[in-house]
């Protein structure tokens, strides 16, 4: 696949967040309570809420993500109603949460971590892991039964409410850590061990209380029955991509989309305004540390291309330059952007 392609579908090229699978029309009702701007909705489970049982029941299932995520959702709207926080996607959010951000930690990491949640349960517990994850699975826990020891021993020891999580780190190792609350890896500010999620298992009472009361071991392991590989698969997949590995070239593609993509459209006014921040956010990038896996020579040389042609984009914009002007160099920036992000596909 073409790597802008890829980009365009994986959702990552608009700056927005992780797709979510599309479902049943079960939730008609609860997005009546969002609004059209609201910067974030309740996603759809893509199966029935019987769908997961006999391992989670339907009625836990239906308060779990009609009214608990729905709560979480709606309050996250609240919490960055007017911030900047609105405009971010929802891993650049979790990347910027800090201990003391305590409302967007408890309902952006509830977005989050449910969002995934669903996604990695299916119906049908038939599926594999890829070649790839089983290969990490062997090499970092021994076996898949060694994964899954590592996981209930995370997840039972948690105390309290929380999450058990599996992950992947900068460079791609496996590791299986716990959060409290809806603290979640992705918070790097936070989380004991920073890293990219690509399973979670909920530990809190409202997933399992109704059908195993306080036998929170019988739910982990019945729960494990119903993951879904091919999601998680996927996930690991995603974990490998620069804007998740590389947070700085994830923060000039914010930037960059919701320039670029205005101008596309024919209004200019988003690079006037943002020129000097889109240069600031390039001569970072261009200064800052680069990812081992990614620290080439070709993207070096671009970077330093994006630096240069950014600051000289600003200056043009400052000058008031035309607009014909404005436009050729804004899609020259998009051309180098796409060239490091390509050689940084390659393998």
């Amino acid at each position: 696949m073409h790597k802008r392609t890829f980009l365009k579908q994986s959702g990552l090229l608009a700056g927005a967040a992780i797709l979510f699978p599309s479902g049943w029309a079960s939730l008609v009702a609860q997005t009546r309570l969002f609004s059209p701007d609201d910067p974030f909705k309740l996603p759809e489970l893509g199966y029935a809420y019987d769908a997961l049982e006999p391992y989670i029941d339907a009625r836990t299932m239906e308060i779990h993500h009609a009214r608990h995520h729905a709560g979480y959702v709606r309050k996250l709207n609240t919490a960055v109603k007017g911030t900047p926080y609105a405009e971010l996607p929802l891993r650049q959010l979790m990347r910027r949460l800090a201990p003391s951000d305590t409302a967007l930690r408890n309902n952006g990491g509830g977005h989050y971590n449910h969002s995934l949640f669903w996604k990695i349960l299916a119906p049908s517990a038939d599926t594999e892991p890829s070649p790839n994850l089983m290969e990490a699975i062997q090499k970092h826990f021994g076996s898949m039964e060694g994964l899954k020891e590592t996981m209930l021993k995370a997840a039972k020891t948690r105390f309290g409410s929380g999450w058990a999580w599996l992950a992947a780190d900068a460079e791609g190792r496996l590791f299986v850590t716990s959060t409290a609350n809806q603290d979640n890896p992705m918070m790097r500010q936070v989380a004991d061990q920073p890293g990219y999620p690509i399973l979670g298992i909920d530990v809190w009472e409202h997933a399992y209380y109704l059908k195993y009361q306080n036998r929170r071991g019988d739910y982990l392991e019945a729960v494990w029955n119903a993951v879904n590989w091919e999601a998680v698969s996927k996930q690991y997949g995603i974990s490998s991509h620069p804007f998740i590995v590389w947070e700085t070239l994830d923060e000039f593609h914010n930037i960059m989309a919701a320039t670029f993509h205005p101008l596309e459209e024919g209004d200019l006014q988003p690079i006037k305004s943002r020129s000097g921040e889109l240069a600031a956010e390039a001569k970072r990038l261009a200064k800052g540390h680069i990812p081992a896996r990614f620290d080439e020579t070709g993207v070096q040389d671009n970077l330093k291309a994006l630096r240069k042609d950014s600051a000289a984009l600003h200056k043009l914009v400052k000058n008031g330059g035309s607009d014909e002007a404005i436009t050729k160099g804004l899609n020259a920036l998009q051309e180098v952007f796409h060239r490091i992000v390509g050689a940084c596909m390659e393998e």
